[in-house]
């Protein structure tokens, strides 16, 4: 009657829903629970709303709190030592017995929001009591004040509760892992459940603007969260109201599911028209306005774009007339500038109105498979190609990211990567967006001295680049200019050892290095504070299935092919009339083929060896580039270093390295080669000295160009 009444009460105060009770009954009668825990109210709502009697494994130190005495008379606990062996055993035993036992495998209340650490003793009790694991997910207690993120989050009494259990499942290990390896792989297993059940119990399946409002509800409409050059920070009522005039007013200018070119940097105001576009049903393109003419005509071209928007005053500052003027013989040009004079003082206050009911009419749950942008491959290694992704895939990836990471309200990250790179809009933007993080946008990654200033400034927190931003911004920074930094995260290319290293020397700051692609929005594996090794892109996200395609010739890897909740809606072709080309490879619909050779190891930790295109054929033997890449930057730090193939007639292909470290010299790299047991085969057959690197404007070589430039000897050898 007592936990009846209970129950009711919290049902009423907090608006608790129980989901996936079926889960429950389907564990049978040996199960552990496990959940994340979040606050005080977590063994009550469990003790509550579950339908039988569980015993709850709570430590020595807590049993013996005045306040937890109560509690004891009418729930069953088995009190526990963390630090005593017997105490697992003990419990393992009395789940042997066909019992259900709950356990929270953090060891503590969240003090970030997101999960902790996870114990291991918990997955042990699972494996040795041969039981089922059924993991539970609670949400909406870390906003009450019986949490511990006073100060982190904003805090009410009675926000909305919700309880997600997931299907059970059993721990397993192939046969033959014993002893202390057995108990770190079955922490890893068991970490990886509840980092999956946090995003699986996540809320992807719905539009970036009703994510958006979602964060609104939670961290308040008077948030300031965005923030750009001109130093007028955006709430989340004023950045809803901006995109919701900015996209009335261009309602006129386009037409539904029209897509929308966006040639704009990062601004607050480019944040607003993004947001406004998708809010009213149109799509927008994000354009590289660093690409040139011909790449912005094949671009616009794929996107069947009519309609681009862009602003006079970054036009004339980044030196763009010609190009837009010549892109007006084709396409309609619009200005901000202009838009926002047809807003007027009406239009900001009808806009700000809807901004607060916004809840009630821009709410679209049914359009998350709809699409929300358009981005274009980098074409490194050759044409653009158009990617269309949808709301569910960016929120997914959102989703994934934070599943792994403590990032929270309280951090500050400084995003210099523009938001046409999919790093620069998932990871950069959206991410902090849509958790309450403060985010400063800077227009251009290149501004080497100025970034760390800015991040000095404003206190950053997390970091995102490439390995050629982070490099420059650590050669040009003072010691003390990340002093507050904890994350830096690195990119779209090979991080250099040297990076790292610099990094770690002069800042005090480890270098989390990830790896994606745009097709994926983008992120699908990365290092994390609790799961790190260099020379490695970390492990993947939660919900990615992968497989390795066997490739001729690799000894080593293979070909990776993906799925999973954050791979596009497909490519747009040029000779489809705009129609999706959805993904598919040799494992079926829905799987990407990423044309990465990659090696994972038996705890999940991926290590890219290559691009497929970018492997040489040299006397039968594939030859990857990113190997003598990798050598010379070992042999000769803190330079750029590229490698190519050129046609030969005696060995089919030859290696070319280019090279900006002014000595280089073939002899000195194939001895440092040799003392390091690579075959000749592997060593380039020319190094040329080139002044000027070509790349483009994330930070990648230019590998079209640059081939085009040593094929046509432009550059001494």
């Amino acid at each position: 009657m007592i936990k009846r009444a209970v129950r009711w009460l919290l049902t009423r105060l907090f608006r608790v829903r129980l989901l996936g009770i079926e889960h429950y009954h389907q564990a049978g009668d040996r199960v552990l629970i496990v959940a994340n825990h979040c606050s005080y109210l977590d063994p009550i709502l469990l003790w509550a709303f579950l339908p039988d009697e569980v015993t709850f494994a709570i430590s020595t130190l807590m049993f013996q709190r005045w306040w937890v005495k109560p509690g004891l008379w009418f729930a069953k606990v088995f009190p526990m030592n963390t630090l005593q062996p017997l105490s697992v055993k003990a419990l393992t035993n009395y789940v042997k017995g066909n019992r259900k036992a709950a356990i929270f495998p953090e060891g503590r209340i969240t003090v970030t929001g997101s999960l902790m650490k996870i114990y291991e003793g918990a997955a042990l009790i699972a494996d040795k009591a041969d039981a089922m694991v059924l993991p539970i997910r609670i949400d909406g207690t870390q906003y009450t004040p019986f949490s511990h993120l006073q100060g982190v989050v904003r805090l009410r009494w009675f926000p909305p509760i919700t309880m997600t259990l997931l299907p059970p499942r059993k721990l397993t290990l192939p046969a033959g892992v014993t002893g202390h390896e057995r108990r770190r792989r079955l922490g890893l297993l068991l970490s990886d459940l509840m980092s999956n059940m946090i995003f699986e119990t996540g809320r992807h399946r719905q539009t970036l603007f009703g994510a958006l409002l979602d964060a609104r509800a939670v961290h308040g409409g008077g948030h300031a969260l965005l923030e750009d050059l001109q130093r007028q920070p955006l709430s989340y009522n004023r950045l809803i109201a901006g995109a919701l005039a900015l996209g009335k007013a261009l309602l006129p200018l386009t037409r539904p599911a029209e897509n929308v070119g966006l040639l704009l940097p990062n601004l607050n105001s480019t944040v607003a028209a993004f947001l406004g576009l998708q809010v009213h049903g149109r799509v927008p393109a994000l354009l590289n306005y660093s690409a040139g003419l011909h790449t912005l005509r094949s671009c616009c071209g794929l996107a069947r774009i009519k309609t681009l928007l862009t602003s006079r005053q970054f036009i004339t500052a980044a030196n763009l007339q010609g190009i837009v003027t010549a892109l007006a013989e084709r396409i309609r040009i619009v200005y901000l500038e202009d838009v926002a004079a047809t807003i007027g003082l009406g239009g900001k206050i009808r806009a700000y109105l809807a901004a607060l009911s916004a809840d009630y009419w821009y709410r679209r749950r049914d359009r998350a498979d709809d699409p929300a942008v358009i981005l274009f491959t980098s074409g490194s290694e050759g044409a653009p190609k158009g990617v269309v992704l949808s709301h569910a895939n960016l929120l997914s990836n959102r989703e994934q990211l934070a599943a792994r990471l403590d990032l929270t309200p309280r951090d500050v990250l400084l995003n210099a990567m523009p938001m046409f790179h999919a790093f620069g809009l998932t990871a950069g933007t959206l991410l902090p967006l849509l958790y309450g993080m403060r985010t400063f946008l800077y227009p251009s990654p290149l501004h080497y001295r100025i970034i760390p200033e800015i991040a000095y400034d404003i206190n950053a927190t997390v970091l995102f680049g490439t390995n050629t931003f982070l490099a420059g911004y650590a050669k040009h920074a003072n010691p003390y200019d990340f002093y507050r930094v904890r994350y830096v995260f690195a990119g779209a290319e090979k991080l250099q050892p040297e990076t790292r290293r610099l990094w770690a020397e002069k800042f005090g700051l480890r270098v989390m290095e990830g790896y994606g692609t745009t097709e994926t929005a983008p992120i699908l594996t990365a290092n994390t504070p609790m799961f790190y090794r260099a020379g490695t892109v970390g492990r993947f996200m939660p919900g990615i299935d992968w497989r390795l395609e066997e490739v001729p010739g690799v000894e080593m890897g293979g070909r990776l092919h993906v799925a999973g909740p954050n791979v596009m809606l497909g490519y747009l072709r040029p000779d489809q009339s705009g129609a999706l080309d959805p993904p598919s490879s040799r494992y079926g619909q829905g799987w990407y083929d990423t044309g990465d050779i990659v090696q994972v190891d038996d705890e999940g930790f991926v290590t890219i060896l290559g691009r497929a295109k970018r492997f040489a054929k040299v006397g039968g033997e594939m030859i990857s580039l990113a190997l003598v890449e990798d050598l010379a930057a070992r042999l000769w730090p803190g330079h750029l270093h590229a490698a190519v193939t050129l046609p030969d007639d005696r060995r089919g292909e030859k290696i070319v390295l280019a090279t900006q470290y002014p000595a280089a010299d073939r002899g000195a790299l194939a001895k440092y080669g040799h003392q390091q047991g690579y075959s000749e085969l592997v060593l380039p057959r020319e190094v040329r000295v080139i002044k000027d690197m070509p790349l483009l404007a994330t930070g990648k070589v230019d590998y079209p160009a640059l081939t085009s430039r040593i094929r046509d000897g432009q550059d001494a050898a």
